[in-house]
């Protein structure tokens, strides 16, 4: 049987019219970030120099910090150029935002904006290179407003669809828990270099604050677990929500005034006891924490809730996660009884308090951090796959729809393969390692060969 690591081994109307008016009211940025990501206003344009630009490879829609879309592949005047888009409603925007002098933009390939200000501007990045900039026609966002509004794009279904589809059940299955091995063993690697460096219990600790961040704060809630360790909770007893909170940015002396009556005393001494410890604690460098477009369920106050509520239960919770052999039904108890007198009614910090209960750790969280972190860690010490294998995936989010739809064809005959977390995992996996490499939009692909060798190589004659 060839290897997923061996498998994957060596791979690796356009014109622009003049003079055009938008229309009286364009969208969001957010609803023409969509629209983008679906393909809406096509893949031809011309840039403001006058150079045909088509775009190959729509790349990954970037929910944090940073550009728009990444691992975009763009043919500009013949040539590809892979890298970052960054969309705005102005060519202005650019440095408006500050993203003319932020290294986060300096992979930037395209610029596409939506409204012509009728004078030439330039984009260039903090390395002074310009960056070509699209501006869409009013026509093609007019078209484009005819698409059903829906913020999550559709993919196109790859040229692996049929050899997959021409695969049987089981050759499937055991492709699909290679690539899951192979994304755990690399899962595992990232832990042991925490682990090596700063012990267990720190990888540990930075694992947990992670999978609570996910998606929009992963970055956010990793700082600051490596801002407030569990040593320097240890050296101050009783002070962990405060000091979470304290170093996330989320205290400041006049908020218990604004605050419901019945959370003001909480709040004041929540301050009372972070204004003594904050001179060694707090940091000139805020947190890139997001709370917009999100439940209330997953608002950052509630992830360093949980955070606080998972250090104070620290020496339970790492027996849990470290033990050998792993029961991930043991921990996703401990997880989803997890809860807080604070907390458990309550969705920020000065909010009311919630007439019913809100699960501190919620299953979703727990099956990422298993996933992700836990599974993977347990195969390391020598545990077996199955168990990981036996686990049922969580809600499927917009990255796996689209590995479905891209490998499968669509969601309904990637059914059989969207029930548990691993085959979750093994498709990101193989999304990760052939379709965002490839620039060439699926053509040049090689994974639908390769998938030929595998079979061969699975299935020798008899």
């Amino acid at each position: 049987m060839k290897a997923y690591s061996e498998l994957i081994h060596g791979v690796w109307d356009s014109g622009r019219s003049v003079a055009e008016n938008p229309p009286p009211a364009l969208p969001s940025e957010l609803e023409l970030q969509a629209l983008w990501f679906a393909g809406a206003f096509v893949r031809d344009f011309s840039d403001t120099e006058g150079r045909p630009v088509h775009i190959v490879q729509f790349g990954e829609w970037n929910r944090t910090a940073g550009p728009d879309f990444l691992r975009t592949a763009v043919s500009i005047d013949g040539e590809t150029h892979e890298g970052a888009l960054e969309l705005d409603l102005r060519p202005s925007d650019w440095e408006a935002h500050g993203h003319g002098s932020d290294p986060a933009f300096a992979q930037t390939v395209l610029h596409v904006v939506f409204v012509d200000p009728g004078v030439k501007s330039f984009t260039r990045t903090c390395e002074h290179r310009q960056v070509p900039c699209v501006i869409v026609p009013a026509f093609r966002v007019e078209e484009a407003l005819q698409y059903p509004r829906r913020l999550t794009a559709i993919a196109r279904p790859g040229r692996c669809v049929r050899p997959l589809a021409g695969m049987p059940e089981e050759d499937v299955r055991h492709l699909l828990e290679e690539a899951a091995e192979h994304r755990s063993a690399t899962k595992a690697a990232r832990l042991m270099r925490t682990a090596d460096a700063h012990g267990k219990d720190s990888a540990l600790w930075q694992a947990v604050a992670e999978t609570l961040g996910y998606p929009a704060n992963a970055l956010a809630m990793k700082l600051l677990a490596q801002r407030v360790s569990l040593q320097a909770l240890k050296e101050a007893p009783g002070s962990t929500e405060a000091l979470l909170f304290g170093a996330a940015g989320f205290l400041a002396p006049d908020l218990h005034e604004k605050a419901p009556p019945n959370t003001q005393e909480h709040l004041r001494t929540l301050w009372d006891t972070w204004w003594k410890l904050r001179g060694h604690r707090e940091s000139a460098h805020s947190l890139p924490w997001k709370s917009g477009g999100q439940r209330p369920a997953n608002h950052p106050h509630r992830r360093v809730a949980a955070l606080a509520a998972l250090a104070r239960d620290w020496p339970k919770f790492r027996r849990l996660a470290l033990a050998r052999p792993f029961s991930a039904r043991t921990l996703i108890d401990y997880l989803s009884e997890l809860s807080d007198p604070f907390w458990t009614h309550r969705y920020t910090l000065s909010s009311a308090v919630s007439a019913q209960p809100v699960a501190l750790f919620g299953k979703a969280q727990a099956t990422e951090l298993l996933a992700n972190h836990l599974f993977p860690w347990a195969i390391h010490d020598g545990e077996k796959s199955p168990p990981y294998f036996q686990l049922a995936a969580g809600a499927r989010n917009e990255k796996v729809r689209r590995c479905a739809i891209r490998l499968f064809g669509s969601e309904e005959d990637a059914a059989p393969w969207l029930k548990k977390a691993a085959h979750h995992q093994a498709l990101l996996q193989i999304y990760r390692d052939f379709c965002l490499e490839d620039a060439t939009d699926c053509a040049d692909c090689p994974f639908p060969e390769q998938l030929a060798q595998w079979r061969a190589q699975h299935n020798p004659p008899t």
